[in-house]
């Protein structure tokens, strides 16, 4: 194989966000990037716009049928009346506009990362992959940003501006403090209200808390369409084998010295694997499909893997749901 060809393949880590130390220019660059890498692998993935979400009249030619008495008289189609000769009207298709909104966790354990990055790169790194494949013909899409200490909420707009405002707000959101834990069920709970249009709802998260969360996302798939990305290090899932070492755990503050035994570690990975269960149950139960990212993977491959995979379906629930 090439180094070309393999440079094509792999995609490389996200660049790194970490907010104190990227000065404007760096920041920009890194946003740069990243939206660079976003578009050259995810163009194409996807062929059209996602069909109205809204019924009622568009833009959108659509069938055309016999003129009734109130039909407006600017509709007509004067080609199929003159070849019927009865009067015909076009019918038109609900506008094909998407209202996504992404649920950021971004609190304290996701500043960290033992591979390729830190798993906050990876949480901006799919946001901009979700803006990229839902923007465009008239589609908004807006945030909300948690960290725990604070909830920011960016509204949905449309645009280039807009998605390149958005993702460095996302990128330079301050660090919780320490001893501060996130709260994913209460930013999961204010995609809630106020009651937004049919649209696309995104959690991206590491899911590492408890599993409060489910009830209320849940509720909004019954009127949404629903997508989770998590987020992982080799770490959140096995521990290595280098004997004594000081933990610390930013979202409790305690820091604890252990010692890491087989035994520990068969427990340490058993209990992860059952709570990545409970959360991919959890997520099924929603009605959303889940991506999985991890920092010690091209993320990009994955992102590709997943929307080809799902092409034929994505949003299709939704527009089911709106015709009704």
């Amino acid at each position: 194989m090439s180094a070309r060809t393999a440079g094509a393949q792999s995609a490389g880590p996200p660049p790194s966000f970490r907010s104190g130390e990227l000065r404007d220019p760096k920041l920009s660059a890194a946003l740069r990037t990243l939206e660079l890498t976003v578009r050259r692998r995810l163009d194409g993935v996807l062929h059209g716009d996602h069909l109205g979400l809204i019924p009622g009249p568009g833009s959108e030619p659509g069938d055309a049928r016999e003129y009734q008495p109130g039909d407006d008289v600017r509709q007509m189609d004067w080609s199929v009346t003159a070849r019927t000769t009865h009067p015909h009207v076009r019918q038109s298709v609900a506008d094909r506009e998407l209202e996504t909104w992404m649920v950021i966790d971004l609190s304290s354990s996701l500043d960290f990362g033992t591979a390729g990055c830190e798993k906050r790169d990876l949480v901006v790194a799919a946001a901009a992959a979700v803006t990229h494949l839902t923007s465009g013909g008239g589609n908004r899409v807006g945030a909300i940003v948690a960290t725990g200490a604070q909830t920011t909420r960016i509204p949905a707009r449309g645009g280039r501006i807009h998605a390149q405002a958005m993702l460095r707000q996302i990128a330079t959101t301050p660090h919780a403090p320490d001893g501060v834990r996130g709260d994913l069920q209460s930013a999961v709970e204010s995609l809630r209200r106020p009651q937004r249009r049919r649209g696309l709802a995104v959690v991206i998260s590491d899911f590492l808390g408890p599993i409060d969360w489910e009830r209320s996302l849940r509720a909004i798939s019954g009127r949404h369409d629903v997508l989770g990305v998590e987020v992982l290090d080799p770490r959140d899932l096995e521990l290595p084998d280098i004997g004594d070492v000081v933990l610390h755990d930013p979202e409790s503050g305690r820091t604890r010295e252990f010692s890491i035994t087989p035994q520990l570690r068969a427990d340490f990975a058993r209990a992860a694997e059952g709570h990545r269960l409970q959360v991919q149950q959890s997520l099924r139960r929603c009605g959303a499909p889940v991506l999985s990212l991890r920092t010690d993977r091209d993320w990009i491959a994955d992102v590709v893997r997943f929307v080809s995979a799902r092409k034929h379906s994505f949003g299709t629930a939704t527009t089911q749901r709106a015709r009704r």
